[in-house]
């Protein structure tokens, strides 16, 4: 498997609160979207819809409500279901906490927030949880284990003028998939997430050019994280670099944009 691709798949096994399904006995639920990024100003409600889907021939009866969370340095999701410290959980409404959705049918689930008048510009985050209503079984060395199904869908909120302010403290090298790849330490000053984005080229010892790919984990307000520059030719998605290597481009996240010329070694 080439080192983009075990990247993507890490993506998609670490980010348990953006996963779409999960699937067990019992259990057989699909969510659609797996996150959402909305928008909204102090005073106003914002409406949205979840699709939660029955992929069992059977009902299937889940519980909803929501939770807190927060993204561990190992990039795993941890959810709260106690009220945490500045939550804005109590904004929240959903629709009702138990759902029978019938065998390979599909259920439109609404949740809303209602942001107060008094609100900063900032950002609302919590999870909407679905859950199985009865324990599935597991058979793991030999024995019927009962393991409980759940899947968290993300809400960011922006309230007002929130928005990221992303700055680049350091570059590293780091060990990938067994691979040694440039990476950005990156700090969020503000009070809403960002993503990095961008287009970026560079060269390695041997005079080998590439493009790099930055990852785009969330980094939360006032946390800082590592942004993987991933590198690919056009005929190779998993190259070695030697370095030192010198990574030259734009880097965007929201509306903002910064240059970047630095050299990794």
């Amino acid at each position: 498997m080439s080192l983009r691709s075990r990247a993507f798949v890490l993506l998609l096994l670490l980010c348990t609160a953006f996963c779409a399904s999960v699937q067990a006995q019992g259990f057989a639920a699909l969510v659609s979207p797996p996150r959402f990024e909305l928008a909204t100003a102090s005073g106003k409600t914002v409406r949205s819809v979840i699709e939660v889907s029955n992929r069992s021939t059977t009902p299937g009866r889940y519980l909803m409500h929501t939770a807190d969370w927060n993204f561990a340095a190992d990039f795993s999701v941890n959810f709260q279901d106690e009220l945490q410290p500045d939550s804005c959980r109590p904004w929240v409404a959903i629709e009702r906490p138990e759902v029978v959705v019938p065998g390979g049918g599909t259920l439109r689930y609404r949740f809303e927030v209602t942001v107060p008048a008094a609100a900063p510009p900032g950002e609302c985050r919590f999870a909407v949880m679905i859950e199985g209503a009865e324990p599935s079984i597991a058979r793991r060395q030999g024995l019927d284990m009962p393991i409980t199904g759940r899947i968290g869908v993300i809400v960011y909120l922006t309230v007002g003028d929130g928005a990221p302010d992303l700055e680049v403290l350091a570059p590293k090298i780091v060990t990938l998939n067994g691979q040694q790849i440039p990476s950005l330490r990156v700090h969020n000053s503000s009070s809403a997430h960002g993503r990095m984005t961008g287009f970026l080229t560079g060269k390695d010892a041997k005079g080998i050019s590439y493009d790099f790919t930055p990852s785009d984990f969330p980094i939360l307000p006032h946390e800082q994280r590592d942004v993987f520059l991933t590198p690919s030719t056009p005929s190779d998605d998993h190259p070695t670099l030697t370095f030192p290597v010198t990574v030259k481009g734009t880097l965007e996240w929201g509306k903002q944009r910064t240059e970047l010329n630095q050299q990794f070694e």
